[in-house]
C-alpha cells in the first residue's frame, strides 16, 4: 500500500481504465485518508458507478498509482483507493500518455547546465517508478539528470528523473527510460 501520510489534496491526477487506456486527467479535490477515498474535479463520463479503474496521482517526489473503483456516496461520486504503489519492479504497467513535456536543466556527469532554450519532448508513458520519453537523436546520455516540466489540465508538474537507458527510432529520434529520483538522492547530490 502506498504511503497514506501523504495528502493527495491538489494533485493532478491520470484515470485510466481496466485495460490501460486513457479516460481523462483532473485535479483531486479531496483525500479522505481514513475511508481512502478521493473527491476529483470531474470523474470521466464512461465511468460509472461500480466501475474500476487506475489512477496515477501525480504526487510528489514521484507518483503513486491505485487502484480504484466509482462509488456513490450520497450525491456525489468519489473514488475508492485499493491496491496502492509506491514502487514498482520491471514487470509493474505503463501506462500511455503521449504528453508533451519541457527540459530546462540537465546535470551531466555532475555538473547542472540550464539549457538557454528548453528542449521539447514527448512523454510516451508513465509508470510508478518513471517515465519513457521521445527527445531529439543523442540529447542526453545514461546518468544524466533531467528537470522537466508537464502540464496536466493547466497545472505545471515539476518532474526531475535519471536516463537510464535509451535507444534509437531513427537518425533524429531517440527514446530514454527514466526513473524518478526520490529526495533523498536529490539532497545526497546536493551534500556531495
Amino acid at each position: 500500500m502506498a504511503a497514506l501520510g501523504s495528502d493527495y489534496t491538489d494533485c493532478s491526477i491520470l484515470i485510466y481504465d481496466e485495460t490501460g487506456n486513457h479516460l481523462g486527467s483532473t485535479t483531486v479535490t479531496d483525500y479522505n485518508k481514513s475511508a481512502l477515498r478521493i473527491e476529483v474535479r470531474e470523474i470521466p463520463a464512461s465511468l460509472d458507478v461500480g466501475d474500476c479503474c487506475t489512477l496515477m496521482i501525480m504526487s510528489a517526489p514521484s507518483p503513486c498509482e491505485y487502484q480504484g473503483r466509482v462509488v456513490k456516496e450520497g450525491a456525489k461520486r468519489t473514488i475508492a483507493l485499493h491496491h496502492g504503489h509506491e514502487k514498482e519492479n520491471r514487470g509493474a504497467e505503463r501506462f500511455r500518455i503521449n504528453s508533451p513535456a519541457t527540459i530546462e536543466n540537465l546535470i551531466c556527469n555532475g555538473k547542472p547546465y540550464r539549457l538557454h532554450t528548453p528542449l521539447a519532448v514527448t512523454i510516451i508513458n508513465i509508470s510508478r517508478s518513471g517515465v519513457r520519453l521521445c527527445a531529439p537523436f543523442y540529447s542526453m546520455s545514461i546518468g544524466d539528470w533531467i528537470q522537466m516540466s508537464m502540464t496536466i489540465n493547466e497545472d505545471k508538474k515539476l518532474l526531475i528523473v535519471e536516463v537510464m537507458n535509451y535507444r534509437d527510432r531513427d537518425n533524429q529520434i531517440s527514446e530514454y527510460g527514466c526513473r524518478f529520483l526520490i529526495a533523498s538522492e536529490r539532497v545526497a547530490s546536493r551534500s556531495g
